[in-house]
């Protein structure tokens, strides 16, 4: 990564917290060209440290709900088990984790797609998981998703 992330990168993102604002805005705000300002978000997006997407806050969608889910597994090959499960329908993230899981997966459901369904028709593709233990989300704050149903 190096120091493609320094201050003023920092600064840019912290801007584009707002996604609507402009490349204009930002570099008048920070005293920055507008050229500098693409570029380096263009730079952050290729080397996979930034990205712009559409956020959800899910409990504002109606029939749709999110599950934390700590995943055990047999054998200790956590990064190719975690690519894995990343790319399962309903999944927004995979994190590694210290403590009694291997895994913690964050998924996005519905009435259409519930609970059920991702254990009995994605988790199941995974093979060599131990087990799992579901923690649904009543309520959250600050968190937003894409939406990836």
């Amino acid at each position: 990564m190096g120091n493609s992330f320094d201050e003023t990168s920092r600064e840019i993102v912290k801007q584009l917290r707002d996604g609507r604002k402009s490349y204009d805005q930002i570099a008048k705000k920070l005293s920055i060209t507008t050229n500098t300002v693409r570029a380096r978000v263009k730079k952050l997006q290729t080397e996979g440290v930034f990205d712009i997407m559409g956020l959800v806050d899910p409990d504002h969608l109606d029939n749709h709900f999110l599950a934390l889910i700590g995943v055990k597994l047999k054998k200790m090959n956590l990064l190719k088990k975690g690519e894995q499960f990343s790319k399962l329908k309903g999944v927004v993230s995979v994190c590694v984790v210290t403590g009694q899981f291997d895994l913690i997966l964050m998924v996005l459901l519905s009435n259409e797609f519930g609970l059920l369904d991702f254990l009995t028709k994605e988790l199941s593709k995974v093979e060599e998981v131990l087990s799992t233990e579901t923690f649904v989300v009543y309520k959250n704050f600050n968190l937003k998703v894409p939406y990836v149903l």
